[in-house]
């Protein structure tokens, strides 16, 4: 009897934090998706100068320089200046901050999940931010 209602509270639980989880979760946004394809397509381009214009003042005035942002790039986020494959997953609101989470392929078949933070500037969106996640298990 003890089982049967601990089992149903933990069921309850789980039910109540996938919902709580899906009020967080957004419709998909043209201009963030735009924004983060824009900056990778500069970057195949090698084009950093452009790729800079598409992250936030704050990152802007962390690295100085499009070419300090370019070389921050190819070192840590190689994924990213080199792209196989990029998919949208889902745009969420935490904590009141826009997170677009991508998956990225890289040119050796790698998949990287990555969060984008998206901020609203008077000249568009704008990346203020990315992390890499823990990429999905994708093994059969």
């Amino acid at each position: 009897m003890r089982f049967g209602r601990l089992f149903i509270a933990v069921l309850a639980s789980v039910a109540w934090l996938g919902t709580a989880s899906a009020q967080n979760a957004l419709p998909r946004d043209a201009g963030i998706e735009g924004t983060i394809t824009a900056q990778i397509d500069a970057f195949l381009a090698d084009d950093f100068a452009k790729a800079f214009t598409y992250a936030s003042p704050n990152i802007q005035g962390m690295f100085g320089t499009s070419e300090r942002f370019g070389q921050m790039v190819r070192n840590g986020y190689p994924m990213v200046w080199r792209p196989d494959d990029v998919q949208y997953l889902e745009l969420r609101d935490i904590a009141g901050n826009l997170w677009q989470k991508v998956l990225i392929r890289d040119r050796q078949g790698g998949a990287h999940v990555l969060d984008y933070q998206m901020i609203q500037t008077p000249e568009g969106w704008r990346i203020n931010g990315v992390q890499i996640l823990q990429a999905p298990d994708v093994s059969a």
